[in-house]
């Protein structure tokens, strides 16, 4: 019923709290439809998890951006909010809140998107218990990879992916 993308999405954000794969997952899944027929809500929760990783930095210009971003995107799409299982206002209202905490430059913090679907939250719950995750654990502050990860992870398997998607283009155009 739900994409495999958004489940990822959800144990990303609520077991490791790695926000930096949150944006890896569902920007893919958002690539994958004609741009023409992307969806703007999968923008918005993206922007959530990237918002919160800027505000775990203390990077506040950042996550405000974002976090402002979100709200914009996922108030005009509450519908298609409720449809991901989510409660709409409540997420608009946490976000909100957590807009005014960065305004104040208040540290972040760990919080759970409002699942209300209940059996998507018995499956999330289910995957993260059979991977020996926990589901809804506080992000571990010490944590300088989770942390830094844009800087410190290996990218070098994505900037190949990239020059041959590039190659294959190029080809493409030349040959019309």
């Amino acid at each position: 019923m739900y994409d495999r993308a958004f489940i990822e999405y959800l144990l990303h954000f609520h077991c490791e709290r790695d926000y930096f794969e949150c944006h890896e997952v569902l920007e893919e899944h958002w690539k994958a439809d004609p741009p023409k027929n992307r969806k703007k809500y999968w923008v918005g929760l993206i922007q959530i998890a990237v918002g919160l990783y800027h505000q775990r930095r203390g990077n506040f210009s950042g996550a405000l951006r974002m976090i402002s971003n979100s709200i914009q995107l996922l108030e005009n799409d509450r519908q298609a909010i409720e449809k991901l299982g989510l409660h709409s206002e409540e997420l608009i209202n946490e976000l909100k809140k957590r807009k005014n905490e960065i305004l104040d430059k208040r540290g972040y913090y760990s919080f759970n998107l409002p699942i209300i679907d209940k059996e998507l939250l018995h499956m999330c719950k289910m995957q993260c218990k059979d991977s020996h995750k926990v589901w809804g654990k506080d992000s571990d502050l010490l944590d300088e990879y989770l942390i830094h990860k844009h800087k410190k992870r290996n990218r070098s398997a994505v900037i190949e992916q990239r020059l041959q998607q590039l190659e294959i283009r190029k080809r493409s155009r030349n040959s019309k």
